[in-house]
């Protein structure tokens, strides 16, 4: 038997805005996303997520001044205003290259989604592993342009847009590098299981080979990222907290701390259960094998010089005897001792 193949998929745990504009917070959610997860069964210690990812906007390039000056009082409010409120969430260039660092030393990678052109003045502090592009800016051309100039690995969002936005982007992306993910995405939050549709997995993997293709989820719970992973998602996006109860908006749709751990747990497990297009009796079963397969006995109780004949025979356990493929190597051969009913036929009963 060939070697199992392990594949590796690509866990990035989304802070967004869930740090609630507070690095110490964002520090603790690293915390959660650099854990390894743990199988109590198996005694596994198992790989935690690979990055977290951070958001940085220039609300002078956000909103319509209107917009930012709509009055904004709901529970998750942080300011009296829109423009407050997002105000409020924002970190400094400065806090997120302490974050960088901190991510670095918890052995994770760190993702940036940058909602405009200014906000590259971030690279002068750093250079993320990856870049992100919302769902929202798929269609931002100028945006894609901008970041696509930096070379710098680019994670793209299907979340509102078609296979002509895609390719769109891509066209204008390609022209300063190919080193692109593709994340299928649905942007409504929580995203209800009919709207899901995981087979744009399979259809990006075919239709755009060259790239990495993952998902990005909205969902409630860790059963479809799991089954994304399984369908060959190679990057897997899920918003995480320290607490879904905490104020803001998107604390209530992420992982807390124990979904974080599960849903880790569950596809780092599931990454070492793919294993090979083929089949094949695996040798951790043999122990098995022996004990449950059946092999040829005899119905009844036979003398030494009886005749064997198939209608004598039957499949008991265990499986150490004959199979019943190998039938024709007992039929017609002679017993050289007394076999009782109900016991198997190994070869020191026949000549």
């Amino acid at each position: 038997m060939s070697q199992k193949s392990k594949p590796h998929t690509y866990l990035i745990g989304e802070i967004g805005q869930n740090h609630n504009g507070s690095i110490d917070i964002a520090r603790l959610i690293i915390d959660l996303a650099s854990r390894p997860a743990i199988d109590e069964l198996f005694h596994y210690t198992l790989m935690g997520m690979d990055a977290v990812k951070l958001t940085k906007r220039d609300l002078n390039f956000e909103l319509s001044n209107s917009a930012l000056k709509k009055p904004y009082n709901t529970p998750h409010s942080f300011g009296k205003t829109y423009g407050e409120h997002r105000n409020a969430l924002e970190l400094s260039d400065e806090e997120h290259y302490e974050l960088y660092k901190y991510a670095k030393e918890k052995g994770l990678d760190f993702v940036e989604t940058l909602c405009a052109p200014s906000c590259l003045s971030l690279l002068k502090y750093f250079s993320p592993d990856r870049l992100k592009v919302a769902s929202r800016d798929l269609t931002n051309l100028p945006l894609l342009q901008a970041l696509a100039e930096t070379k710098l690995p680019l994670i793209l969002s299907t979340g509102m847009a078609g296979q002509k936005e895609l390719n769109e982007a891509l066209d204008v992306i390609t022209n300063y590098h190919d080193n692109i993910s593709i994340l299928h995405c649905v942007s409504e939050y929580p995203t209800i299981p009919q709207n899901v549709n995981l087979n744009s997995i399979p259809f990006l993997k075919e239709n755009y080979p060259e790239f990495v293709i993952g998902y990005s989820d909205h969902t409630i719970g860790i059963a479809t990222p799991l089954a994304a992973a399984a369908m060959g998602a190679g990057i897997i996006e899920k918003h995480i907290t320290i607490d879904r109860m905490m104020k803001g908006t998107d604390q209530s749709g992420s992982l807390g701390i124990e979904g974080v751990q599960r849903m880790v747990r569950d596809i780092r497990l599931l990454e070492l259960s793919l294993g090979e297009k083929a089949i094949f009796s695996d040798p951790a079963v043999e122990k098995t094998k022996m004990k449950l397969e059946r092999s040829i006995a005899v119905k009844k109780s036979m003398k030494e010089g009886d005749i064997l004949q198939e209608d004598d025979f039957q499949m008991l356990s265990p499986g150490d005897g004959y199979k019943w493929s190998e039938k024709d190597l007992l039929v017609g051969k002679v017993l050289k001792k007394d076999i009782s009913e109900n016991e198997i036929i190994y070869p020191d009963f026949h000549f």
